[in-house]
């Protein structure tokens, strides 16, 4: 590997002095923690970027800090995102700061790079450079031959969950060997160990890789191959990542290899992130990762980002106080410079989902008269089931809206049937794809001669296109089938010389008309068929950019960002997953009840680390918003068709009381049994006091006793009894007496206060349940 030449400094005397006499043009309007965090250059750097902190604006002042003062090359410099979308944009920004620098080749995100590490260095890990990057599709469809050869019922054994198995092992930086019996042995009594070793020869004999291999298998290549790590180590100067606390075991150890060239105090390795945002737990993130940062790298410096650019004082204090509960954060309080309060959030609870979704409908309406746009308003929910009925009332009201977190444009099956006919072309080993279209559109090709195929190429060894042309040369086949896949075969052949003159977009509009699948669409007189020929022509606009296929094939195979939503004035409706690193003027923030969010199964399968991620996510659902956060609850809500009772979130109770509003809505339905129409318990000398106006509040007294004595603000994993003071009101319940809970289960009564019962479930342990919520069994 050539080295670049020493970079010449600036005129006018050493570095630190020029910025002395005059601050450069990109350093100017940032406060002194961002200017820190950009000036300091050397030595290991983490940046805790708080949400609406300018964290973006720091990594790329950052980078085009180090280019400007000519401290490396583009080319030295390596910066990870954890979307391509994300370094696009950064990339431009750098562009506006940098005008005439040579590029960052190496700025993308995990995957992307570790594909063109893998590309230059293939051999080394079995594989030939032109490798096929395979999608969840196609991994599936590979998965359901290895069960099928080895006899396993895939309706008992689902290939998906066998999937989900490999990318959690992946994720953790499991080879095959690695992975423990524990992990493995229950899945298809025991045979989940080979499957994986079956499922990686297979890949190496279609030279291919999965998504997760692409880090696997580079990190496999830095601990074989110390030589190439060592030309990595001397080739980047300066390397920086983005979105930090989302990182995987894998990315961790993908990153350290290449972070131990130098001394842990002299590692230029920036981390930027926020452990309070790291709510991806569910697909392999790791909070530790980033909360370990300053003992995997001593000495490292650690900036706290905290004047936030976004929200008002209210939503900032209560995003700060909620997420104070956490345990495992490192800590950091939002501020902002913003002299006015703005409007406290708003908590309202209705009596069931269907009136949460007119309430939402009604207050959008309210908004919208008052000028304020569609576009800026969002629904975060925690679960896409409730989704629905917002959608249901919208259509009723008229109101335009948008849910994003649909099918990925890439995900549609005509776009996957148009890239088979493309990967075939570029790669003729990529049996997956000739699977796919062999029979797309129909060409008479029976299941016999597709098994046919299979068995010859399985027999010599070989691909499937390569099996098809011994065939059509021998008798195996009947004359027709045979004229058919000749035909075939010198379809690809013809499209293969094309593809080495043609523009990319120029070469799938060939394909699509000359393989019938155009006309295929012009027969179909479903209402679908017009939106796919759309499709296949946004297809062939995008790919306009590309110079080469094989640039393309790479670029759609690591793109992960969701689709983007549509440009019209509309409500966006998305899960709360969805929602990070977006902001909206107002956001609603529904579905805020004990079980649904924080979700029950997350708590019953990850204890307190799940309740700290569920309480993350409420974080961020709250710092979305600029100017105004309304959160809803239902005392009723259909699940799966069940209606199901349900008290307030824990996370409510965690706000602070003089940064919110409580309206009760449900109690003129009974409900809790307790009457009263709308209050707020914050307007109160002591907003604890009455708990007969408003239900729920029987943990956040002892909260707020725990505040007034100083002592700690800790809450426990399990589920908390909240319950409304009836006044001594008895219970048709006895000591003694067996009751079964839906959510709980059986159980016996030891204690009755009221209509409070104390009881012990089988499996849920002691808990403190209202009676309306057993009955006797």
């Amino acid at each position: 590997m050539v080295e670049p030449a020493p970079l010449p400094r600036p005129a006018g005397g050493p570095i630190t002095s020029q910025l002395n006499r005059q601050a450069p043009d990109y350093l100017r309007g940032l406060n002194p923690e961002q200017k820190d965090a950009v000036m300091t250059t050397e030595g290991p750097l983490l940046v805790l970027a708080g949400a609406g902190t300018g964290k973006t604006r720091v990594l790329t002042t950052r980078i085009a800090h180090i280019l400007n003062q000519r401290m490396a090359w583009g080319s030295q410099i390596l910066a990870v995102t954890f979307t391509n979308k994300a370094a696009s944009e950064m990339k431009k920004r750098i562009h506006e700061f940098v005008p005439n620098f040579e590029g960052l080749p190496w700025m993308g995100t995990f995957h992307s790079v570790s594909a063109r590490i893998l590309r230059s260095h293939a051999e080394l890990v079995d594989l030939k450079p032109q490798f096929t990057i395979l999608d969840t599709d196609d991994q599936i469809r590979l998965i359901k031959q290895l069960l099928a050869a080895d006899n396993i019922d895939e309706k008992r054994w689902p290939a998906r969950q066998f999937a989900n198995m490999l990318d959690g092992w992946k994720n953790r930086g499991w080879l095959p060997k690695d992975v423990p019996a524990s992990e493995s042995g229950y899945f298809a009594n025991g045979k989940g160990g080979q499957l994986y070793y079956d499922y990686q020869a297979r890949l190496k004999t279609l030279n291919a890789t999965d998504f997760g291999d692409l880090l696997l298998e580079c990190i496999r290549l830095f601990r074989e191959n110390p030589e190439v790590l060592a030309e990595y180590h001397r080739k980047f100067k300066y390397m920086l990542v983005d979105e930090y606390q989302d990182s995987n075991t894998a990315q961790y150890l993908w990153l350290r290899l290449l972070a131990q060239g130098k001394p842990a105090p002299e590692a230029n390795i920036c981390v930027v992130g926020d452990d309070d945002q790291s709510i991806y737990g569910w697909r392999g993130a790791e909070v530790d990762n980033i909360l370990r940062f300053e003992k995997d790298f001593p000495g490292a410096k650690v900036i706290k980002l905290e004047r936030n650019y976004r929200s008002t004082a209210n939503i900032l204090k209560a995003a700060s106080t909620l997420i104070a509960f956490n345990e495992d954060r490192l800590g950091k309080t939002l501020h902002t410079d913003i002299a006015e309060a703005g409007e406290p959030i708003s908590f309202t609870q209705v009596y069931d989902s269907e009136e949460e979704a007119r309430t939402v409908g009604e207050e959008i309406e309210q908004y919208q008269r008052a000028g304020e746009p569609l576009n800026s308003m969002a629904i975060l929910v925690r679960a896409s089931f409730q989704m629905r009925e917002l959608e249901e009332r919208f259509i009723t009201l008229g109101l335009n809206y948008r849910v994003v977190g649909g099918p990925r444009f890439y995900e549609r099956k005509e776009i996957r049937d148009a890239l088979a006919y493309l990967r075939l072309v570029a790669q003729p080993a990529d049996d997956l794809a000739f699977e796919r279209i062999i029979n797309v559109p129909k060409r008479g090709l029976g299941d016999s001669t597709v098994k046919t195929l299979l068995e010859t190429a399985r027999h010599q060894n070989v691909p499937l296109l390569s099996a098809t042309r011994m065939l059509i040369e021998t008798e195996e086949l009947k004359p027709k089938q045979r004229t058919t896949l000749r035909g075939l075969v010198d379809q690809f052949d013809n499209w293969a010389y094309r593809s080495e003159n043609l523009a990319p977009y120029q070469l799938v509009e060939q394909i699509l008309e000359e393989s019938g699948y155009m006309d295929m669409l012009a027969a179909d007189k479903s209402a679908e068929s017009q939106g796919r020929k759309e499709n296949l022509k946004e297809l062939s606009r995008s790919m306009e950019e590309f110079e080469s296929l094989g640039g393309f094939l790479e670029h759609i195979s690591l793109v992960m960002d969701r689709d983007s939503a549509e440009a019209s004035d509309a409500v966006t409706i998305m899960t709360l997953h969805s929602a990070k690193g977006l902001e909206f003027n107002t956001v609603f923030l529904t579905g805020w009840e004990e079980g649904t969010f924080p979700s029950q199964r997350s708590m019953d399968e990850n204890g307190r680390a799940g309740l700290e991620e569920e309480r993350r996510l409420a974080y961020v659902g709250i710092t979305r918003g600029r100017k105004r956060v309304r959160i809803s609850a239902a005392q009723n809500r259909r699940i799966h068709g069940l209606w199901q009772s349900a008290m307030p979130s824990r996370f409510v109770d965690e706000l602070p009381p003089d940064a919110v509003t409580v309206t009760d809505r449900g109690s003129a339905y009974g409900g809790y049994g307790y009457g009263g129409g709308a209050t707020s318990r914050f307007n109160k000398a002591d907003p604890f006091e009455s708990l007969y106006e408003t239900p729920g509040w029987q943990r956040a007294r002892a909260n707020q006793a725990n505040r007034k004595g100083g002592g700690p603000m800790t809450i426990e994993g399990e589920l908390v009894a909240r319950s409304v003071d009836l006044g001594g009101q008895s219970s048709g319940y006895a000591v003694g007496e067996r009751v079964f809970h839906l959510k709980f289960g059986y159980g016996d009564v030891k204690n009755v206060e009221g209509n409070k019962l104390t009881i012990d479930f089988e499996k849920a342990g002691m808990k403190k349940v209202l009676e309306s919520f057993v009955q006797k069994s």
